[in-house]
C-alpha cells in the first residue's frame, strides 16, 4: 500500500503516511484513510518520509482533509517533508494552512 494509516490506541491521534508518489492516483485511497474512521480524531498527520513527488492534486487533497477534519480549527501537521516538498508547500501558502516540520 502506498498511503499507510495508523490511529492512536486511544483513538486520538491518525497518522497518514504517503510512500511513493502523491498525485492523483492517490485520491481515493488517501480520502479513504480518513472518511472511514468510526470516530474522528483530535489530531492528524501526514507522514511525507517517503513520499517521493507531490503535485497540485495533492494540494487539493490535503486541504480537503483539513475540511474534513474541521478547517481552521483542525490540528493537521505535515511532518518529515523533503525540503523541495518544503518549497512547494511554503509557496502555496500551506504553511498558513498547516503546522509543517
Amino acid at each position: 500500500m502506498s498511503v499507510v494509516t495508523e490511529v492512536s490506541q486511544d483513538g486520538q491521534k491518525l497518522t497518514i503516511s504517503i510512500k511513493g508518489r502523491f498525485d492523483f492516483a492517490k485520491h481515493q485511497e488517501f480520502r479513504e484513510s480518513y472518511e472511514g474512521l468510526s470516530r474522528k480524531p483530535e489530531s492528524i498527520e501526514v507522514n511525507l518520509k517517503d513520499a517521493t513527488y507531490l503535485d497540485s492534486s495533492a494540494l487539493g487533497m490535503l486541504l480537503l482533509l483539513r475540511d474534513h477534519a474541521g478547517g481552521d480549527n483542525s490540528d493537521i501537521r505535515v511532518v518529515n517533508s523533503s525540503s523541495d516538498v518544503r518549497k512547494i508547500l511554503a509557496i502555496s501558502n500551506f504553511d498558513k494552512l498547516f503546522d509543517i516540520s
